[in-house]
Protein backbone atom coordinates (compact mmCIF):
# COMPACT_ATOMS: atom_id res chain seq x y z
CA UNK A 1 0.00 0.00 0.00
CA UNK A 2 2.73 2.01 0.58
CA UNK A 3 3.80 2.34 -2.74
CA UNK A 4 0.19 3.29 -3.93
CA UNK A 5 -0.50 7.08 -4.87
CA UNK A 6 -3.37 8.15 -3.28
CA UNK A 7 -5.44 11.48 -3.81
CA UNK A 8 -8.13 13.01 -1.84
CA UNK A 9 -9.82 15.01 -4.38
CA UNK A 10 -12.07 17.50 -2.12
CA UNK A 11 -9.99 18.32 1.04
CA UNK A 12 -12.53 20.12 2.87
CA UNK A 13 -13.17 18.71 6.76
CA UNK A 14 -13.77 15.33 5.99
CA UNK A 15 -11.40 14.63 3.11
CA UNK A 16 -8.64 16.51 5.37
CA UNK A 17 -9.56 14.23 8.53
CA UNK A 18 -9.44 10.99 6.18
CA UNK A 19 -6.20 12.20 4.12
CA UNK A 20 -4.69 13.10 7.29
CA UNK A 21 -4.91 9.79 8.66
CA UNK A 22 -3.55 8.32 5.59
CA UNK A 23 -0.65 10.16 5.77
CA UNK A 24 0.04 9.76 9.37
CA UNK A 25 -0.08 5.69 8.84
CA UNK A 26 2.70 6.71 6.27
CA UNK A 27 0.69 6.58 2.92
CA UNK A 28 1.40 8.27 -0.39
CA UNK A 29 -1.06 10.92 -0.26
CA UNK A 30 -2.32 14.07 -2.27
CA UNK A 31 -4.93 16.72 -0.99
CA UNK A 32 -6.51 18.54 -4.01
CA UNK A 33 -8.91 21.23 -2.88
CA UNK A 34 -10.72 23.79 -4.24
CA UNK A 35 -10.79 26.61 -1.50
CA UNK A 36 -7.67 28.56 -2.19
CA UNK A 37 -7.04 29.82 0.95
CA UNK A 38 -7.05 26.57 2.53
CA UNK A 39 -4.72 24.64 0.28
CA UNK A 40 -2.38 27.76 1.33
CA UNK A 41 -2.77 27.04 4.78
CA UNK A 42 -2.48 23.49 4.22
CA UNK A 43 0.67 24.17 2.73
CA UNK A 44 2.24 26.67 5.31
CA UNK A 45 0.91 25.42 8.72
CA UNK A 46 0.48 21.16 7.78
CA UNK A 47 -3.38 20.31 8.49
CA UNK A 48 -4.71 20.47 12.16
CA UNK A 49 -7.30 18.42 13.29
CA UNK A 50 -9.30 18.96 16.39
CA UNK A 51 -10.57 15.57 18.03
CA UNK A 52 -12.27 15.07 21.14
CA UNK A 53 -9.16 13.21 22.68
CA UNK A 54 -6.61 15.38 20.88
CA UNK A 55 -5.31 17.56 18.20
CA UNK A 56 -2.81 16.64 15.60
CA UNK A 57 -0.59 18.36 13.05
CA UNK A 58 0.12 17.19 9.78
CA UNK A 59 2.26 18.16 7.16
CA UNK A 60 0.78 17.46 3.87
CA UNK A 61 1.03 17.48 0.02
CA UNK A 62 -1.74 19.98 -1.13
CA UNK A 63 -2.24 21.24 -4.72
CA UNK A 64 -5.45 24.02 -6.05
CA UNK A 65 -7.55 22.46 -8.31
CA UNK A 66 -6.14 24.58 -11.35
CA UNK A 67 -2.77 22.95 -10.61
CA UNK A 68 -3.90 19.05 -10.94
CA UNK A 69 -3.45 19.96 -15.37
CA UNK A 70 0.27 19.80 -14.31
CA UNK A 71 0.81 16.56 -12.73
CA UNK A 72 2.87 14.06 -14.55
CA UNK A 73 2.06 11.14 -11.86
CA UNK A 74 -1.27 8.96 -12.25
CA UNK A 75 -3.09 8.02 -8.78
CA UNK A 76 -3.90 4.16 -7.94
CA UNK A 77 -6.51 5.71 -5.76
CA UNK A 78 -8.79 8.67 -5.51
CA UNK A 79 -11.18 9.29 -2.69
CA UNK A 80 -13.80 11.46 -4.29
CA UNK A 81 -14.90 13.51 -0.91
CA UNK A 82 -16.47 16.38 -3.03
CA UNK A 83 -20.61 17.58 -2.64
CA UNK A 84 -22.55 14.93 -4.64
CA UNK A 85 -23.53 17.37 -6.75
CA UNK A 86 -19.72 18.09 -8.02
CA UNK A 87 -19.23 14.09 -8.84
CA UNK A 88 -19.09 14.72 -12.70
CA UNK A 89 -17.02 17.69 -13.01
CA UNK A 90 -14.99 15.94 -10.69
CA UNK A 91 -14.18 12.74 -11.86
CA UNK A 92 -13.53 14.67 -15.29
CA UNK A 93 -11.10 17.06 -13.54
CA UNK A 94 -9.34 14.23 -12.26
CA UNK A 95 -9.60 10.89 -14.65
CA UNK A 96 -6.24 11.98 -16.64
CA UNK A 97 -4.27 11.78 -13.81
CA UNK A 98 -5.97 8.60 -12.78
CA UNK A 99 -3.60 5.03 -13.29
CA UNK A 100 -5.46 2.72 -16.10
CA UNK A 101 -6.43 0.19 -13.23
CA UNK A 102 -6.47 2.87 -11.04
CA UNK A 103 -10.02 3.36 -8.51
CA UNK A 104 -11.96 5.86 -8.04
CA UNK A 105 -13.97 5.70 -3.72
CA UNK A 106 -17.07 7.93 -3.70
CA UNK A 107 -16.46 8.90 -0.28
CA UNK A 108 -19.89 11.00 -0.39
CA UNK A 109 -23.11 11.56 0.75
CA UNK A 110 -26.14 10.21 -2.14
CA UNK A 111 -26.37 7.97 -5.04
CA UNK A 112 -23.22 9.14 -6.50
CA UNK A 113 -21.87 6.32 -8.06
CA UNK A 114 -23.73 6.07 -11.18
CA UNK A 115 -22.08 9.96 -12.16
CA UNK A 116 -18.51 8.11 -11.17
CA UNK A 117 -19.05 5.12 -13.33
CA UNK A 118 -20.31 7.21 -16.16
CA UNK A 119 -17.04 9.19 -16.07
CA UNK A 120 -14.09 6.91 -15.45
CA UNK A 121 -16.05 3.60 -15.98
CA UNK A 122 -17.46 0.75 -13.85
CA UNK A 123 -14.57 -1.40 -14.19
CA UNK A 124 -12.50 2.12 -11.76
CA UNK A 125 -15.65 2.82 -9.68
CA UNK A 126 -15.82 1.71 -6.22
CA UNK A 127 -18.86 2.73 -4.27
CA UNK A 128 -18.84 3.46 -0.21
CA UNK A 129 -20.07 4.99 2.75
CA UNK A 130 -18.93 7.48 5.35
CA UNK A 131 -20.56 8.03 9.25
CA UNK A 132 -18.43 10.69 10.68
CA UNK A 133 -19.14 14.15 11.57
CA UNK A 134 -16.41 17.09 10.84
CA UNK A 135 -16.34 20.55 10.00
CA UNK A 136 -14.35 23.52 8.97
CA UNK A 137 -14.93 27.57 8.88
CA UNK A 138 -11.25 28.38 9.37
CA UNK A 139 -8.38 27.63 6.82
CA UNK A 140 -6.18 24.57 7.64
CA UNK A 141 -8.32 23.68 10.55
CA UNK A 142 -10.36 20.48 11.09
CA UNK A 143 -13.21 19.83 14.20
CA UNK A 144 -13.22 16.52 13.77
CA UNK A 145 -16.08 14.71 16.32
CA UNK A 146 -15.34 11.43 15.02
CA UNK A 147 -12.10 9.91 15.84
CA UNK A 148 -10.64 6.96 13.86
CA UNK A 149 -12.08 4.41 16.95
CA UNK A 150 -15.63 5.82 16.43
CA UNK A 151 -15.89 6.73 12.77
CA UNK A 152 -17.09 4.26 9.90
CA UNK A 153 -16.98 3.15 6.79
CA UNK A 154 -17.94 0.74 4.18
CA UNK A 155 -16.35 -0.19 0.63
CA UNK A 156 -17.98 -2.19 -2.30
CA UNK A 157 -17.49 -2.75 -6.09
CA UNK A 158 -19.89 -0.91 -8.26
CA UNK A 159 -19.16 -3.77 -11.26
CA UNK A 160 -18.06 -7.38 -11.39
CA UNK A 161 -15.23 -6.05 -13.20
CA UNK A 162 -14.02 -4.31 -9.27
CA UNK A 163 -15.09 -7.19 -7.34
CA UNK A 164 -12.30 -8.74 -4.79
CA UNK A 165 -10.61 -5.50 -5.36
CA UNK A 166 -12.68 -3.16 -2.29
CA UNK A 167 -9.92 -4.95 -0.11
CA UNK A 168 -6.75 -2.31 -2.05
CA UNK A 169 -9.79 0.60 -0.45
CA UNK A 170 -9.81 -1.21 2.62
CA UNK A 171 -6.13 -1.25 3.21
CA UNK A 172 -5.82 2.99 2.78
CA UNK A 173 -9.10 3.81 4.63
CA UNK A 174 -9.03 1.38 7.57
CA UNK A 175 -6.74 3.94 9.05
CA UNK A 176 -9.40 6.33 9.42
CA UNK A 177 -11.83 4.29 11.06
CA UNK A 178 -13.76 0.92 10.78
CA UNK A 179 -14.28 -0.09 7.72
CA UNK A 180 -16.81 -2.72 6.43
CA UNK A 181 -16.69 -4.21 2.88
CA UNK A 182 -20.71 -4.45 1.26
CA UNK A 183 -21.13 -6.95 -0.93
CA UNK A 184 -24.24 -4.85 -2.08
CA UNK A 185 -23.00 -1.02 -1.69
CA UNK A 186 -25.91 0.66 -3.63
CA UNK A 187 -28.00 -1.09 -0.80
CA UNK A 188 -25.63 0.07 1.93
CA UNK A 189 -25.64 3.60 0.37
CA UNK A 190 -29.71 4.09 -0.09
CA UNK A 191 -29.58 3.10 3.88
CA UNK A 192 -27.09 5.75 4.67
CA UNK A 193 -29.43 7.97 2.54
CA UNK A 194 -32.21 6.68 4.97
CA UNK A 195 -30.81 8.20 7.67
CA UNK A 196 -29.44 11.09 5.68
CA UNK A 197 -32.84 12.06 4.50
CA UNK A 198 -34.17 12.51 8.26
CA UNK A 199 -31.11 14.29 9.63
CA UNK A 200 -29.50 16.26 7.52
CA UNK A 201 -31.78 18.99 5.57
CA UNK A 202 -34.76 19.14 8.20
CA UNK A 203 -32.73 20.16 11.00
CA UNK A 204 -30.87 22.36 8.68
CA UNK A 205 -34.33 24.04 8.04
CA UNK A 206 -34.55 24.85 11.91
CA UNK A 207 -30.89 26.12 12.21
CA UNK A 208 -30.60 24.32 14.84
CA UNK A 209 -27.65 21.41 15.60
CA UNK A 210 -29.33 17.91 14.75
CA UNK A 211 -30.01 17.00 18.27
CA UNK A 212 -31.51 20.62 19.27
CA UNK A 213 -33.65 20.21 16.06
CA UNK A 214 -34.94 16.53 17.09
CA UNK A 215 -36.16 17.63 20.11
CA UNK A 216 -38.44 20.14 18.95
CA UNK A 217 -42.09 19.03 19.35
CA UNK A 218 -43.01 17.14 16.59
CA UNK A 219 -39.73 17.22 14.49
CA UNK A 220 -38.46 14.08 15.43
CA UNK A 221 -41.75 12.24 14.12
CA UNK A 222 -41.26 14.31 10.90
CA UNK A 223 -37.43 13.13 10.85
CA UNK A 224 -39.01 9.67 11.22
CA UNK A 225 -41.65 10.22 8.03
CA UNK A 226 -39.05 11.10 5.88
CA UNK A 227 -36.51 7.74 6.74
CA UNK A 228 -39.46 5.35 5.90
CA UNK A 229 -40.23 7.17 2.58
CA UNK A 230 -36.39 7.22 2.04
CA UNK A 231 -36.79 3.33 3.45
CA UNK A 232 -39.59 2.98 0.96
CA UNK A 233 -37.91 4.21 -2.55
CA UNK A 234 -34.36 1.92 -1.71
CA UNK A 235 -36.92 -0.95 -2.20
CA UNK A 236 -38.64 0.79 -4.93
CA UNK A 237 -35.58 1.71 -6.63
CA UNK A 238 -34.68 -2.13 -6.18
CA UNK A 239 -32.36 -2.43 -3.75
CA UNK A 240 -32.82 -3.41 -0.32
CA UNK A 241 -32.63 -2.64 3.73
CA UNK A 242 -29.31 -4.04 4.84
CA UNK A 243 -26.96 -3.51 7.98
CA UNK A 244 -24.81 -0.84 8.19
CA UNK A 245 -23.24 1.15 10.98
CA UNK A 246 -22.10 -2.01 12.52
CA UNK A 247 -25.28 -3.65 12.72
CA UNK A 248 -25.90 -7.06 11.78
CA UNK A 249 -28.70 -8.98 9.59
CA UNK A 250 -30.52 -10.23 12.18
CA UNK A 251 -31.18 -6.81 13.59
CA UNK A 252 -32.48 -5.59 9.83
CA UNK A 253 -36.13 -5.03 10.83
CA UNK A 254 -39.03 -3.88 8.92
CA UNK A 255 -38.87 -0.47 6.98
CA UNK A 256 -40.90 1.13 9.56
CA UNK A 257 -38.66 0.37 12.70
CA UNK A 258 -35.27 0.11 11.07
CA UNK A 259 -35.50 3.37 9.24
CA UNK A 260 -36.05 5.43 12.50
CA UNK A 261 -33.33 3.19 14.36
CA UNK A 262 -30.90 4.03 11.98
CA UNK A 263 -31.35 7.80 12.68
CA UNK A 264 -31.29 6.51 16.17
CA UNK A 265 -27.94 5.64 15.80
CA UNK A 266 -26.84 8.74 13.86
CA UNK A 267 -28.10 10.63 16.97
CA UNK A 268 -26.78 8.66 19.53
CA UNK A 269 -23.32 7.27 18.10
CA UNK A 270 -22.38 9.66 15.05
CA UNK A 271 -22.73 13.09 16.76
CA UNK A 272 -22.50 15.37 19.87
CA UNK A 273 -24.91 17.89 21.28
CA UNK A 274 -23.11 20.45 18.96
CA UNK A 275 -23.13 18.60 15.73
CA UNK A 276 -24.46 20.78 13.25
CA UNK A 277 -25.17 19.21 10.22
CA UNK A 278 -22.94 19.22 6.48
CA UNK A 279 -25.87 21.00 5.12
CA UNK A 280 -26.37 23.23 7.49
CA UNK A 281 -22.64 24.06 7.19
CA UNK A 282 -22.73 24.85 3.58
CA UNK A 283 -25.59 27.57 4.07
CA UNK A 284 -23.89 29.32 6.72
CA UNK A 285 -20.81 29.82 4.32
CA UNK A 286 -23.54 30.74 1.86
CA UNK A 287 -23.20 27.47 -0.39
CA UNK A 288 -25.59 25.51 -2.03
CA UNK A 289 -26.06 22.17 -0.42
CA UNK A 290 -26.91 18.69 -1.40
CA UNK A 291 -30.78 18.86 -1.05
CA UNK A 292 -31.82 17.44 -4.46
CA UNK A 293 -29.03 14.81 -3.48
CA UNK A 294 -30.52 13.71 -0.61
CA UNK A 295 -33.91 14.27 0.11
CA UNK A 296 -34.85 14.90 -3.65
CA UNK A 297 -33.34 11.99 -4.63
CA UNK A 298 -36.10 10.23 -2.66
CA UNK A 299 -38.67 11.88 -4.47
CA UNK A 300 -37.73 11.21 -7.67
CA UNK A 301 -37.25 7.33 -6.92
CA UNK A 302 -40.86 7.30 -5.62
CA UNK A 303 -42.54 8.89 -8.42
CA UNK A 304 -40.45 6.65 -10.71
CA UNK A 305 -42.25 3.83 -8.91
CA UNK A 306 -45.37 6.07 -9.24
CA UNK A 307 -45.51 6.78 -5.19
CA UNK A 308 -45.24 9.89 -3.19
CA UNK A 309 -42.85 11.10 -0.60
CA UNK A 310 -44.67 14.21 0.70
CA UNK A 311 -42.17 14.56 3.53
CA UNK A 312 -39.17 14.55 1.68
CA UNK A 313 -40.97 16.40 -1.28
CA UNK A 314 -41.92 19.16 1.72
CA UNK A 315 -38.30 19.04 3.03
CA UNK A 316 -36.81 19.96 -0.34
CA UNK A 317 -39.68 22.88 -1.05
CA UNK A 318 -38.32 24.73 2.40
CA UNK A 319 -35.25 24.15 1.45
CA UNK A 320 -35.26 25.59 -2.04
CA UNK A 321 -37.10 28.32 -0.66
CA UNK A 322 -34.06 29.10 1.81
CA UNK A 323 -31.48 28.41 -0.86
CA UNK A 324 -33.12 31.21 -2.98
CA UNK A 325 -32.79 33.62 -0.16
CA UNK A 326 -36.77 33.55 0.64
CA UNK A 327 -36.53 32.20 3.49
CA UNK A 328 -33.81 31.82 6.41
CA UNK A 329 -33.60 28.83 8.42
CA UNK A 330 -34.59 29.25 11.92
CA UNK A 331 -36.55 27.19 14.80
CA UNK A 332 -39.79 28.66 13.59
CA UNK A 333 -39.98 26.53 10.04
CA UNK A 334 -40.76 23.78 12.53
CA UNK A 335 -44.15 24.87 11.74
CA UNK A 336 -43.81 24.62 8.13
CA UNK A 337 -42.25 21.40 8.02
CA UNK A 338 -44.97 19.72 10.36
CA UNK A 339 -47.69 21.17 8.20
CA UNK A 340 -46.69 18.17 6.00
CA UNK A 341 -47.87 15.45 8.50
CA UNK A 342 -51.70 16.38 8.37
CA UNK A 343 -52.70 13.86 6.12
CA UNK A 344 -49.68 11.16 7.11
Amino acid sequence: MADKRIAILGSGAQGSGVGADMIRAGLDVTFIEQWPDHVEAMRRHGIEVRMPEEATVTPVRAIHLCEVATLRERFDLVFLVTKAYDTRWACELIKPVLAPDGLVVGLQNGMSIDDIAAVVGAERTIGAVIEMASNMFEPGVVNRENSPTTAWFAVGAYDVATRGREQEVWEALRHAGTVEISDDIRSSKWMKLVANAGELVPSAILGLPLADAAAVPGVRDFMDRCCREAAAATVASGSRLRPVFGLTEDQVTDADVYAPALLDIVLQRFSSPTTRTTVLQDWMKGRRAEVQEINGAVVRAMRAAGLEAPANQRTVEIALRIEAGELECRPENAELLLATTVDA
